[in-house]
């Protein structure tokens, strides 16, 4: 999720002029969200990297430094993050609002990857169809947290999960963009694909209107987890949205198994990225 070749949707700053932070949804400036040029691959933008095009930007530091935090992020901060090397932001405009996301290639789950952009366009221009206000969403994978923060920013109660060594940054990136300035304040939580789900995600407690899901399928072991986990978060009327990049055989292997326990429409494609947006409901006969 790297924009190197910037799609419309991202908005660039000046390296020596970085956006303040804490404004991003303050801003009424509206643009279009339109796919024309979508994100590059991750070897493309690691590639973009070794030569130099990305810049390490500092503004706001790594969510460790608690002294660049402000007190009302502290007191809710509950995720200690992982201390990467470098950081950069990168800078995106949803719903008329600027969002910073604070990336690091050092992990897979702390940078922005095809499927999350096109999911966030997905959900902006379909907010009153999906009706968005108030629902009850859970994002799998939430990564740095772009969808999350976006389903927030439109109305909806979001829980953002993924695994333990990401959290800190989650956390970080979605009390920045969300805070003071969202009807709900997005909560993270740990999710280990099919590991736990009774025990933290009790099905007597907890119900969502939606699951978000963007680039959880690629070259990893842990797709029957996954499928799992996604059938467990799914009850009667919950609906699933999926979008991914395709890049290998074993993504479309695993289409073929959500399709046998999920009610399966395409609702979108972006050929320019490659990707595919699913709706899911799970089959109940």
């Amino acid at each position: 999720m790297i924009p190197t070749a910037r799609s419309p949707f991202v908005k660039q700053f000046s390296p020596l002029q970085p956006a303040p932070i804490m404004d991003v949804c303050l801003s009424s400036e509206q643009q279009p969200g339109h796919l024309n040029e979508g994100p590059s691959t991750p070897d493309g933008w690691l590639e973009a990297k070794e030569e130099g095009v990305l810049h390490e930007d500092g503004t706001g530091g790594p969510p460790g430094e608690s002294n660049k935090i402000e007190p009302s992020l502290q007191s809710l901060q509950k995720f200690v993050p992982t201390d990467y090397a470098s950081y950069t932001q990168e800078h995106y405009l949803f719903a008329g609002k600027k969002i910073v996301i604070q990336e690091s290639i050092e992990s897979y789950g702390a940078v922005v990857w095809p499927g999350a952009t096109a999911l966030c366009q997905y959900l902006e221009e379909h907010t009153e169809e999906l009706n968005l206000q108030d629902a009850k969403i859970l994002e799998i994978g939430a990564g740095p947290g772009l969808v999350s923060i976006v389903a927030s920013i439109l109305g909806a109660q979001v829980t953002a999960t993924d695994l333990p060594d990401v959290l800190g940054n989650l956390q970080y990136n979605l009390l920045k963009n969300t805070l003071k300035c969202t009807a709900h304040l997005p909560e993270v939580k740990e999710l280990v694909w099919g590991e736990g789900l009774e025990q933290n995600f009790p099905k007597s407690s907890f119900y969502y209107d939606y699951v978000l899901a963007s680039d959880v399928v690629y070259h990893h072991y842990f797709l029957d987890k996954l499928l799992t986990t996604m059938v467990y978060l799914c009850q009667p009327g919950t609906v699933l949205l999926w979008a991914n990049k395709f890049r290998f055989s074993t993504d479309y292997e695993f289409l073929d198994k959500f399709k046998q326990v999920f009610d399966t429409t395409l609702l979108a494609e972006f050929p320019e990225a490659s990707v595919k947006l699913f709706k899911g409901t799970l089959r109940w006969d």
